[in-house]
């Protein structure tokens, strides 16, 4: 099962990766760091990225600190949907980039039914490739939520999707194929008992207009990613979800087993339990939002905030 956010930042057609690592790579150098390496491969070790800013500033999170730690790094940002980087991991063109332990389990196996961190980490562990490897899930996840206003949640008392109950009937915003998938509608009547429910398909994914709709009151939930900017930015509520009607989505590292070391895993393994969805929010507003700032910068700022390099 891919989820409705796959289907948004994912459906870029597959490239040649090849020519887009070329194109890509570049050294994320700081003059200030060690001029030897110190615990590497002695080879350089490429980074790469999905299509988005939030994969971005992660994969510079990983080039940083490992440079830091005295790892020759590249980057090869952008290179667009599993599609393309798993291949890439496959062949050599990168080495290590940021995943997401749910969506990277569906990838593998459509029909498994793991939902939470434990269980989905647990069935990813026997599921990937020989020849990958994955590291330490993190805290923090991006994935979809039901979200509402704080006013609703204050009025109505909500704090789990199954409050939820409490709103109906109610207008749900969402995704086109939120209607069919099973985390949206149908789960919300099976897992939760939730049916009296108006659904409304909004395009943008969770974007601009959906949480438009949301603020306007236009509809009383809406599915957003819990890594937006805008939800606190517009003081929204992410309703818990106790029975995991949605997977998780934990950050961690992907990697070519040829490159892994106890020292790169460590490095990586402090990033993850040092991250948090929070975080995620602040990272991706600074980079998306007003301040406009590159990933490599707020990656950096992090890194430093958290004594990490």
């Amino acid at each position: 099962m891919f989820t409705a956010q796959n289907k948004a930042r994912f459906a870029v057609s597959a490239v040649a990766v090849g020519a887009l690592v070329a194109l890509a790579g570049c050294a994320t150098t700081d003059p200030t760091g060690p001029s030897e390496p110190a615990e590497g491969t002695g080879e350089t070790i490429v980074i790469g990225s999905f299509a988005f800013p939030e994969s971005e500033i992660l994969a510079e999170m990983y080039a940083i600190a490992l440079e830091e730690a005295g790892f020759d790094v590249e980057t090869a940002l952008n290179l667009g949907p599993r599609q393309a980087t798993i291949p890439a991991l496959e062949d050599g063109s990168i080495d290590l980039m940021p995943e997401y332990n749910g969506n990277l389990l569906f990838f593998y196996d459509t029909e498994n039914e793991a939902r939470s961190t434990e269980e989905v980490d647990a069935a990813l562990a026997e599921i990937v490739p020989d020849g990958f490897q994955v590291l330490d899930s993190s805290p923090a996840q991006d994935k979809d939520a039901y979200v509402v206003t704080r006013a609703k949640a204050d009025e109505f008392g909500l704090v789990e999707i199954g409050d939820l109950s409490a709103l109906e009937p109610f207008a749900l915003g969402a995704n086109p194929q939120f209607g069919e998938l099973g985390y949206g509608i149908p789960g919300l009547a099976s897992v939760y008992g939730v049916t009296d429910v108006e659904f409304v398909p909004i395009e943008d994914f969770g974007g601009p207009d959906t949480v438009r709709a949301l603020v306007d009151d236009a509809v009383q939930v809406a599915d957003i990613y819990t890594t937006s900017p805008a939800i606190t930015a517009e003081d929204l509520v992410v309703l818990e979800d106790p029975l995991n009607l949605i997977a998780a989505q934990n950050v961690l590292p992907l990697l070519n087993s040829a490159v892994y070391s106890d020292e790169l895993a460590a490095v990586l393994n402090e990033i993850s339990a040092a991250l948090s969805t929070e975080d995620l929010i602040a990272l991706r507003d600074r980079v998306e939002g007003d301040e406009n700032v590159q990933a490599s910068v707020a990656a950096r700022d992090w890194l430093e905030e958290k004594g990490l390099i």
